[in-house]
């Protein structure tokens, strides 16, 4: 069986466009597609990066590219490989137009394939909803990825988020004070990530929840100097491991999770072995 690349990129999340290619993927029994997801594509210089990355991994292209001269730039590329390229929402609406008050059906015989992708869904919500902060470590083996970072720093957000990606996400608040269980630094299976922000930020964000609480403000919870203490101590833990790490200090949760995807996509990647074959021409 012969293996392909299908790499994606969108100039957002990434999310409709991953979405489209799960289900043109299920139209297929047994294939062997190694997905390259680059979201968050925004400049002529970040695309130029990824073209690299293709160039020595050639395959089918699908895109959701708004910005014209990105889009231009992209298809100069594809053309220069010789590689495939389809604008996936240009399809789609096209075919709408054509087939103005039609639905579209699918093969039969795929529903059960959308049911097991439902029900893996629901799975990974309620594992990452019962390994909210810190909880059920004895089983954080069992999750996809595991988020780490002080109070404050988007981690149960970002966790359901993913979950609702159909991942298990367990999430793990750092606590100068209260080191975390030691099962955390010989997790093998999951993607362990640091989350980090600016302190000045962290502040701002953590007297916002007192004061929606109504609560005192003048805690050591947001001392500038206890908050970038508890900054450098995280940020030493996710060295002294070398966990990737995420500055979410101007990233939505969306762009967070989209983040985390393209290194839990990158760590794929390492492990599939080459292809071995004739290089493009």
């Amino acid at each position: 069986m012969s293996r392909i690349h299908l790499h994606l990129l969108s100039d957002s999340t990434g999310e409709t466009l991953e979405m489209i290619a799960k289900a043109a993927l299920a139209q297929f029994e047994n294939a062997d597609v190694i997905r390259h997801f680059w979201p968050m594509v925004r400049s002529q210089q970040h695309l130029d990066r990824i073209m690299e990355e293709i160039a020595g991994n050639p395959g089918l292209v699908l895109y959701t590219l708004v910005n014209a001269d990105t889009r231009k730039r992209l298809e100069e590329h594809v053309r220069t490989l010789a590689l495939p390229a389809v604008a996936v929402l240009d399809e789609v609406t096209a075919a709408l137009e054509a087939q103005l008050g039609q639905q579209a059906r699918g093969r039969p015989g795929r529903q059960h394939s959308m049911d097991e992708a439902y029900f893996d869904r629901v799975e990974a919500i309620q594992y990452t909803i019962a390994h909210d902060d810190g909880v059920g470590w004895e089983n954080w083996e069992a999750a996809d990825i595991v988020l780490a970072g002080v109070s404050r720093t988007s981690k149960t957000p970002t966790s359901i988020y993913l979950a609702n990606r159909g991942y298990k996400v367990a999430n793990i608040p750092l606590v100068v004070e209260s080191p975390p269980p030691p099962v955390l630094f010989s997790l093998r299976r999951p993607l362990v990530v640091g989350l980090t922000t600016a302190p000045e930020r962290l502040v701002q964000v953590r007297r916002n929840r007192l004061l929606s609480l109504n609560e005192a403000t003048e805690t050591a919870y947001v001392d500038n100097d206890r908050v970038k203490a508890e900054l450098a101590f995280a940020r030493r833990m996710f060295a002294d491991n070398g966990w990737p790490v995420i500055d979410v200090t101007r990233r939505s949760i969306e762009e967070t999770a989209a983040a985390v995807l393209k290194l839990m996509n990158d760590r794929e990647k390492r492990d599939v072995p080459p292809v071995v074959g004739p290089k493009p021409i």
